[in-house]
């Protein structure tokens, strides 16, 4: 079958192109990615820091949440938000869908990170600590100036790879009618029939998001790396 990249200077019948829609969808899934991974990085990072403290509650807590939310299958966790949660929560009813789905990613990748977060501080000798404490730091200072500044420098090689991770899971926001990528895909091969050229124009432009944010790490990574330390010294 030949192909016809002249497909996407088509008019979709509303007053735009395919491409122009392409690129509309593209900025929906960065949209969504990009919220759900600033929800992502600061919950999971609390949760994480909570998982480390000597207090049983909070560890309790750090520890319930990650279980709860890593194991309920993403999917699952979105239909919750948009069909259950409102329900539940009226004040929430008026939400737009792209915040639920923001908070659904977020907070399924948040357990992700706190597991991250965690073995990022347990990795430190833990004299860090300790020298935090006698020196008369609080212990919400020693984390903030002892121990996070070293453990968040660690762990941003597998933070690199949930950033990715995340691109690619904001596919699943098409299920509740979001128009990202996968449902700009799915429509525009519907009413075209063009598939291999639709699909490929959308993979091409997920490999470039991911592969954008792993330029973006690396290069964050090699700045402030720590010699000596895990993926130091490079």
């Amino acid at each position: 079958m030949k192909w016809d990249w002249q497909v996407f200077l088509q008019d979709t019948g509303g007053g735009q192109t395919y491409l122009e829609w392409l690129m509309s969808a593209w900025g929906w899934t960065l949209s969504v990615a990009l919220c759900a991974l600033v929800v992502a990085l600061l919950v999971g990072s609390l949760m994480g820091i909570l998982r480390t403290v000597p207090n049983k509650w909070l560890v309790l807590l750090g520890n319930s949440w990650t279980e709860l939310f890593r194991n309920i299958p993403l999917l699952v966790q979105i239909f919750l938000w948009y069909h259950v949660i409102p329900s539940i929560f009226l004040a929430l009813r008026g939400v737009p869908s792209f915040m639920l789905v923001v908070f659904a990613l977020g907070f399924f990748t948040s357990a992700r990170i706190a597991e991250q977060v965690k073995a990022g501080i347990q990795t430190l000798p833990k004299g860090q600590r300790y020298a935090g404490l006698a020196v008369g730091l609080t212990l919400p200072q020693t984390y903030r100036y002892v121990l996070l500044p070293m453990a968040f420098r660690i762990v941003i090689p597998p933070l690199t790879s949930e950033s990715m991770n995340i691109i690619k899971n904001s596919s699943v926001a098409f299920a509740v009618s979001i128009a990202e990528l996968t449902m700009f895909a799915m429509q525009a091969q519907e009413e075209t029939s063009r598939g291999i050229e639709i699909y490929l124009a959308v993979t091409g432009l997920y490999f470039i998001s991911a592969f954008a944010i792993n330029r973006i790490a690396l290069f964050i990574e090699n700045r402030v790396q720590v010699p000596g330390m895990i993926g130091g010294g490079k």
